[in-house]
């Protein structure tokens, strides 16, 4: 049996906050209004309809686009060509869960944002 911790050692882990509190001591404020940030260039590689430039610029208008740079726009061209398989009925279980990933990833979904201690604040 492990000998028992002393809480009263100033270096117990007793007294550690647990990584989720402190991932919450430091939250990021995204602008609820978005970002504003010229929308970079869909990638070369494929023809892009007119939905997927619409999809690309609500991508990369997005509260969480403010934390992207340019090396998010391999992963956003993924997300767009997944969801369009989703959403034609086109797409495999993998797909899905790759597109899920790739939501996650850029901070799309509300457990992603928590988990990358990010929340969408009103300015006003």
């Amino acid at each position: 049996m492990p000998p028992k911790r002393n809480a009263a050692k100033p270096n117990s882990r007793a007294h550690r906050r647990p990584p989720a509190a402190a991932a919450r001591a430091a939250l990021v404020d995204l602008p609820a209004t978005g970002c504003d940030l010229p929308v970079p260039e869909m990638p070369p590689g494929r023809e892009w309809s007119e939905d997927d430039r619409a999809r690309w610029s609500e991508l990369w208008e997005s509260p969480q686009a403010v934390m992207w740079d340019d090396t998010c726009r391999g992963t956003v061209a993924v997300l767009l060509v997944y969801e369009r398989a989703i959403l034609a009925g086109e797409a495999s279980a993998w797909m899905a869960q790759e597109a899920r990933y790739a939501a996650e990833a850029l901070g799309l979904t509300p457990k992603a944002m928590v988990a990358l201690g990010w929340r969408i604040v009103d300015a006003s």
